[in-house]
């Protein structure tokens, strides 16, 4: 097996030691901002948006952005892909000087903009090209590295990942993420986690099982399903990031913790704004955010409302101005209800207003509104 400093492969075995919940990577969606916000709630590894070979290698700023890493935004891997071998292993020696905690090698993008141009899962169509580019790319490096991709191509009846898993690692990959879809899937029919845990009875690396994980039992599931070493969350983080720390505790301590309250929904808008605008100014930043503010007020009351509102608005200090109305309407709302529950002789004078304001109940979901 190719050679990696002690230290890089202690600590990137101290990094399953737990079975990880980690935050998959999602083009322009996990940006350091959001991966930042993912932490805070409970994910213990993260890895970057995937990022193109050749931007990295030409300098393009984007590519350079995505590998950028703070001192605060560690555990994590630095994905990449691309369609050459070469260029493959030179970029991984740029993402390196990153110092990420691994690096990662894209095998499992379907869309057609990646794949259609030898990338990502198109890999999977020629098994002995896709160990051979991992074996240079692991030679190229004193970092661990990773492979995330699909069970097969598709429609393949044995899936190719239960034989290529070993040859992975063989090559010296260490470890593997599985999105338990084919390639020709995309995101539509059910994960089919029966291959993740086929794969790890072949390997002594760790396995990542991925997709389908859209709640903390799913998760605790398919880690007891599977016998996998970690989880990977990817579209549900999206719109609840509250997922790592309910998978966390459903895993440690078979703690079920309540959902998010109204009050937390609206800081956590708040918070996500004011770093996306400070990362990449107004609107963009305000743009960037939208898309995880719907699923962050969903089950609010007046959630459509909302949803109409922030999605219009262009400035950091407007948006702000409309969570503050929401948020005085829910506590009006709370202290409605407060009221009357004293006339009725009920005490629960124990518990804090703002805790109280906890959707579904007392207040409606609205089914319609996102």
């Amino acid at each position: 097996m190719p050679y990696v400093p002690r230290e890089n492969e202690e600590a990137f075995r101290a990094l399953f030691a737990e079975k990880p919940v980690i935050l998959a990577p999602m083009e322009d969606v996990s940006d350091a901002v959001f991966r930042r916000v993912c932490r805070s709630h409970g994910a213990e590894l993260c890895v970057t948006e995937f990022v193109n070979v050749e931007g990295l290698l030409r300098g393009c700023r984007n590519a350079r952005r995505k590998i950028s890493l703070a001192a605060d935004d560690r555990p994590t891997a630095i994905q990449i892909y691309g369609s050459d071998p070469a260029r493959l292993a030179e970029a991984a020696r740029v993402a390196e000087a990153a110092s990420p905690s691994f690096i990662d090698i894209n095998c499992g993008c379907w869309v057609p903009k990646i794949a259609g141009r030898g990338a990502g899962a198109a890999w999977l169509r020629d098994p002995a090209a896709m160990v051979t580019m991992a074996k240079m790319v692991v030679e190229s490096v004193s970092l661990p590295v990773t492979v995330k991709t699909r069970i097969g191509y598709g429609p393949e009846s044995h899936m190719p990942i239960v034989d290529l898993a070993p040859r992975l690692e063989d090559a010296g990959v260490r470890a593997l993420t599985i999105h338990c879809r084919t390639a020709n899937m995309g995101h539509s029919g059910a994960a089919d986690w029966t291959w993740a845990a086929k794969a790890q009875a072949r390997v002594s690396i760790p396995v990542i099982v991925n997709g389908d994980i859209k709640s903390a039992d799913d998760a605790a599931r398919a880690l007891a399903e599977t016998g996998c070493a970690g989880v990977m969350v990817g579209r549900r983080a999206i719109d609840h990031p509250w997922i790592f720390r309910e998978a966390r505790a459903l895993l440690d301590r078979g703690e079920k913790i309540p959902e998010p309250s109204a009050m937390e929904r609206i800081d956590l808008c708040r918070t996500h704004l004011r770093a996306n605008v400070m990362q990449r100014g107004e609107p963009w930043g305000v743009h960037c955010t939208r898309r995880h503010l719907a699923g962050y007020l969903r089950g609010l009351p007046g959630a459509a409302s909302l949803r109409q509102r922030l999605n219009t608005c262009e400035s950091l200090e407007g948006c702000l101005a409309i969570l503050d109305e929401a948020e005085a309407a829910i506590t009006r709302g709370a202290r409605a209800l407060e009221s009357a529950e004293n006339a009725e002789g009920a005490d629960r004078s124990s518990t804090p207003l703002r805790e109280r304001a906890i959707a579904p109940a007392p207040f409606p979901r609205f089914s319609s509104g996102f």
